[in-house]
């Protein structure tokens, strides 16, 4: 199987991280959404990353999915997720509040590279949705005393508030700065691990 989509994208990157952890080999194609769109859309009709393509040539779309489909594969022992239940729902609503972060820092992105002029109300309102995430994944992984989200053991929750940060540091610096310490905390210890170091690229926004 192999996935599509650029490392600088934290959902691409936290579908890959997964991969590695799960021991799954795949080939990676970095194509971009904008230079390589008629590629991407060979697969993916959005044109969007990531996309994972298996061995029978069906293509998966979205990163929730797709993780969903390699919970399934690896079996519920070796699943970072809970199968069911409020563990589960716990870890979900992490993982969203993280995608939802870094939807938005992307959406940023693309307004500061792709507009001429940017339009004020609609940056002041990602801003906002990011600095009230941000709070709220710091106080809630303040009550955390365990090395992750959700114990002792690494789960997706933990990867996407990872990547979501990452990439909101490099994109939007006075955004996540000292004043979410335990959330710097938090990544740091992510981005120690092997799989974190491997997979990664540096922030290349399109260009406008």
């Amino acid at each position: 199987m192999f996935l599509i989509g650029q490392y600088d994208s934290p959902f691409v990157r936290r579908t890959a991280i997964a991969l590695r952890l799960y021991g799954l080999p795949f080939e990676h194609k970095p194509w971009s959404t904008f230079a390589d769109a008629e590629k991407v859309a060979a697969y993916n009709p959005v044109r969007r990353v990531p996309t994972l393509v298996l061995d029978d040539g069906e293509a998966l779309i979205e990163s929730g999915a797709i993780l969903d489909y390699l919970d399934e594969l690896v079996g519920p022992e070796k699943a970072m997720i809970a199968r069911s239940g409020a563990e589960r729902r716990r870890h979900l609503r992490i993982a969203a509040l993280a995608t939802g972060l870094a939807d938005k820092a992307v959406s940023l992105v693309y307004e500061r590279v792709l507009r001429k002029e940017q339009l004020k109300l609609w940056v002041e309102r990602c801003e906002a949705q990011i600095s009230g995430v941000l709070a709220v994944l710091e106080q809630e992984r303040a009550s955390v005393t365990s090395p992750y989200w959700l114990g002792d053991r690494i789960g997706h929750a933990d990867i996407a508030v990872a990547c979501a940060l990452r990439f909101t540091g490099e994109a939007h610096p006075h955004l996540f700065d000292a004043r979410y310490p335990t959330l710097q905390a938090h990544a740091a210890r992510c981005e120690a691990l092997p799989p974190f170091q491997e997979i990664v690229q540096p922030l290349a926004p399109p260009k406008g």
